[in-house]
Formats: structure tokens, C-alpha cells, sequence
């Protein structure tokens, strides 16, 4: 059969990123246990995949990302797999570079403060991966929500303070040989907030979920810097990107505050 993909183009134009998005397909990745101990988790998450395309060509073979794609999907993925699936696509579609990423529903399991009750908690969070003739590039990324209670409202007020939920999202990247748990992550990102967001409290939780917050006002600013330095401290974090937006509950608009840093 004839091959339209690799026929020339006589354009002469090079082309970045073609592929495949919303791909929607089960994962197995590897999870940390509160005991420490590895375990899996399957979890449904869309796909991006793309590569570039030398001028030469017309199109690209679409089939065979979602080929590679099902190659992967039974396998524990972390990021040395997702080093190996780029390689993988350079190959099979004769690409110099290549991208890929997952973005999925991820649960962990909370405990609540008092009445020690567990529920699962749900956090979006991504696998990204970049690839070159030169570097390859893995990013962990996780969107965390947290409680924050204004300083300056604490301050002015003769009783109460306005709090709201933020959201965080944290970018991070490091070495293909080294490994970081979205566990880990999460956790240093509850620990910056007011207070952590649960899936499941009674009234004793509430209780000390909006006490402990009242006791630990932040502005956004306080998250952020907190965050940052966690992250700094890592020595085998090499670069994060961090973003807080608080969703107000007395301002007719948002607070917000970003960092970026390679190391």
C-alpha cells in the first residue's frame, strides 16, 4: 500500500510538535505506602504525545503513538520509563525530538485529625517528559489545595479572620536516575498551607482543622516562600516551578504569586 506519510514535501518546513492529545487510556504507576513500602495504582489519564517532523515529510505516522502507548500502559511507570518511551518514539517515527505527557486523577489515602477516620483524597497531577538529540528532560507536577487564613485579618479583627482554599501547582524535574513520590510532594505542599484540605471530617476534625488554621495565618506569599525553600533544600531537584492562587472569600477577586527556578 502506498505510503502518503513518507511522501516529500516540497514546503522546506520543518515542523516542531505533531501528535496525538486526549488520548484517554489506564496507567499503572508506582506509589509510596505510609509504611514506606512500594505499591502500584491504576489510574486513568489522558495523553499528549507528540514529535518533531523533518521538512522532508509530509505527515507523520499517527498509529504509532497510540502503538507505543499501549506498549507502556501495563507497565509501572516512573520517570526512567518515560525516558525510554521518548527513545522509543524518536525511533519508530525517526523524530529528533519528542514529548510526552500524562495528566491523571492520583488518590491517596488521608487520615482525618481527630476522629481518625480515612478517606481517599484526590489530587490532579502530571508525568512530562522531553527528549532531544542533546538532553532529556522528566517533570513531576501536582495540583495541591490548601487552607489559608489572613494574616492581616487575624490582626485587625476583634474576633474571626476570613480563610479561603488555595491552590498550588508544583513543577519539578531532576536526574532520570533519581526518583522523587508524589506522596512526598503533596505532603511538602499541605505542610506550607494554613492548614491541609480533607476529603472527610466530623465536627471534632472541623474543629481542629479551623483552629490549627487560625493558629498558622499565611498570605500567599508565605506558602510560596515555605514551598521554595523545601524545594531548595532538595539537592536532587534541579528545577521548580511554583504557582498559589488563593480563591478569596471577601475580595471579588483572586490572590496569586509564582516562582521559577533552575538550580
Amino acid at each position: 500500500m502506498n505510503d502518503v506519510q513518507n511522501q516529500s514535501d516540497k514546503r522546506n518546513i520543518d515542523i516542531q510538535k505533531v501528535g496525538v492529545k486526549d488520548v484517554e487510556i489506564p496507567l499503572i504507576i508506582q506509589r509510596k505506602l505510609n509504611n514506606g513500602a512500594v505499591d502500584t495504582q491504576r489510574v486513568y489519564a489522558k495523553a499528549k504525545m507528540s514529535v518533531s517532523l523533518n521538512r522532508q515529510f509530509k505527515g507523520t505516522h499517527m498509529s504509532r503513538f497510540i502503538e507505543i502507548l499501549n506498549d507502556y500502559r501495563k507497565k509501572n511507570l516512573v520517570g526512567v520509563d518515560i525516558k525510554q518511551m521518548l527513545i522509543d518514539m524518536q525511533e519508530r517515527l525517526d523524530a529528533k525530538n519528542a514529548y510526552v505527557k500524562f495528566d491523571f486523577k492520583y488518590f491517596i489515602k488521608k487520615i482525618a485529625p481527630k476522629s481518625a477516620l480515612e478517606a481517599l483524597m484526590c489530587y490532579d497531577c502530571y508525568f512530562e517528559g522531553i527528549i532531544n538529540e542533546e538532553d532529556y528532560k522528566f517533570y513531576l507536577g501536582a495540583k495541591v489545595p490548601v487552607t489559608t487564613l489572613c494574616p492581616c485579618s487575624k490582626e485587625i479583627s476583634d474576633y474571626g479572620a476570613h480563610n479561603q482554599r488555595a491552590i498550588v501547582k508544583v513543577k519539578i524535574s531532576y536526574p532520570d536516575k533519581e526518583h522523587i513520590w508524589l506522596e512526598d510532594l503533596i505532603k511538602t505542599i499541605e505542610e506550607a498551607g494554613s492548614s491541609e484540605v480533607y476529603s472527610l471530617l466530623k465536627r471534632e476534625d472541623e474543629k481542629a482543622v479551623t483552629e490549627r488554621a487560625y493558629e498558622n495565618p499565611k498570605f500567599v506569599e508565605d506558602v510560596l516562600r515555605d514551598i521554595v525553600l523545601k524545594l531548595e533544600e532538595n539537592k536532587i531537584i534541579n528545577f521548580f516551578e511554583v504557582e498559589i492562587e488563593a480563591q478569596e472569600s471577601i475580595h471579588n477577586h483572586n490572590a496569586w504569586a509564582y516562582q521559577k527556578k533552575s538550580k
